[in-house]
């Protein structure tokens, strides 16, 4: 896996559990064998992960684990302090994000999936003893336009930690009522979700499978009956074993919030015991190591779209800009990071390989006096200034057009052709 762990994130971890007030117990490994009920926790484990394996392609060995784990611990959520989310994301359609909802919801607890479901049906389902949320399409409630889905962005938000609920007015006497919100959830969408949800969850990685990779059918009449038997053999075998799980705290190889949410999942493999102990931890370090390079990755990239903003603005927000000048105005930032980025510092390839990722090309522009170059145009940045930098929120507006004796001058050099309603605006490219 790419890149290192901050120093913050690792290290043991004292934990509390459900009951508030009470003093840290002392941190513990494995379950005692007389603890795990028939003593079939880490073959049960085994059977799952296989099932799940069998019907989809997951990034990796510990991604299919940490899914195994997060499966069984939907089965124990009354005794968790947190509820960790599942955010299985992915760049494309057809990468198996809706495959795992299917997989998940014939094997977690009580399942509930929501695509446009209210929030006010969801603030009344939450009860002591949860459903667990399976949300698709979740790039349609935190996108820049998701308008009346705030209700169900915040519940999501605080749902990961108990006792944060939701207060609203009801009944006829508008009395205020306390609404619980802790479940767990699995969200799938295209692209990463909040930094909110990616922090309070176990994140998988979709790609699209190789042409060599199989997985079976997914059929409903053959594929239920045998993950809703796993389902029922998982809740029989940890259903007893909540009020012990409630009370560990086990020993975390990492720190703070991924210990939060990595904890219920440790707290499973723990009671399966076997080789299941070992295996959890490794994928935590493993897979919190790649999300700490993926954020300082993803950092990097919101700072480019910022710079980017600030030498647009800088240049009275023309329609289209050279990549040699963007390049060149970023180099000259001292306080920026471009001059040490790569080798010998921000080049035009490095500039389009970070912007391929906002789906921002470059293409071929005339600017003045006829010069043609490659370049970028500014109204390609707008979803991406609105997705991650909202404070951005309409940049300065364009400086209004001259009129030569009642008609508009010709366009500027650089600038986009002015076209009917409905038809597509872009750039006007050289030839």
């Amino acid at each position: 896996m790419a890149g290192s762990t901050p120093g913050e994130r690792t290290g043991p971890v004292d934990a509390r559990g459900p009951d508030h007030g009470t003093s840290p117990r002392p941190a513990r490994g494995p379950a005692d064998p007389g603890e795990q009920g028939s003593g079939q926790g880490a073959e049960l484990l085994d059977e799952l992960r296989a099932a799940i394996g069998k019907y989809v392609v997951l990034p990796s060995d510990e991604a299919l684990t940490a899914v195994t784990l997060w499966v069984a611990a939907t089965h124990i959520q009354p005794a968790l302090q947190h509820a960790p989310r599942l955010a299985v994301v992915g760049p494309t359609k057809g990468c198996g994000k809706s495959r795992v909802l299917d997989v998940l919801h014939e094997t977690v607890h009580q399942p509930m999936m929501t695509v446009n479901t209210s929030p006010a049906v969801v603030f009344r389902v939450i009860d002591k003893n949860p459903p667990t949320l399976l949300v698709d399409e979740a790039d349609t409630i935190f996108g820049p336009k998701a308008g009346d889905k705030e209700d169900l962005r915040g519940l999501l938000n605080a749902g990961h930690q108990r006792n944060r609920p939701a207060r609203r007015i009801s009944g006829p006497e508008h009395k205020p009522t306390a609404y619980p919100t802790f479940a767990m959830a699995a969200l799938a969408g295209i692209g990463d979700l909040p930094d909110t949800i990616m922090d309070r969850a176990v994140v998988l990685r979709m790609q699209k499978r190789k042409p060599g990779q199989k997985v079976a059918q997914f059929r409903s009449r053959h594929s239920v009956p045998e993950l809703n038997a796993l389902r029922d053999r998982l809740a029989a075998w940890l259903t007893p074993l909540r009020g012990t799980a409630g009370r560990m705290v086990p020993t975390m190889p990492v720190h703070d919030r991924a210990a939060d949410t990595w904890e219920p999942l440790v707290i499973v493999a723990d009671l399966a015991d076997g080789h299941w102990p070992a295996s959890a931890r490794a994928a935590c370090v493993a897979m919190t190591r790649f999300e700490a390079a993926q954020d300082e990755q993803t950092n990097l990239k919101t700072r480019l779209l910022r710079d980017i903003h600030r030498v647009f603005e800088a240049r009275g927000n023309p329609e289209a800009l050279s990549s040699l000048d963007l390049v060149t105005t970023l180099l000259q930032d001292p306080d920026a990071p471009w001059a040490e980025h790569g080798t010998n510092g921000l080049n035009a390839y490095h500039l389009g390989r970070m912007l391929w990722d906002f789906d921002i090309r470059p293409a071929n522009y005339r600017f003045d006096q006829g010069r043609q170059a490659k370049g970028y145009a500014r109204n390609r940045f707008l979803d991406s200034w609105a997705r991650h930098c909202p404070d951005l929120t309409e940049a300065a507006p364009t400086p209004a057009r001259r009129t030569v004796q009642g008609k508009p001058a010709a366009t500027p050099a650089g600038s986009l052709p002015v076209r009917p309603p409905g038809v597509p605006v872009g750039p006007k490219h050289g030839r």
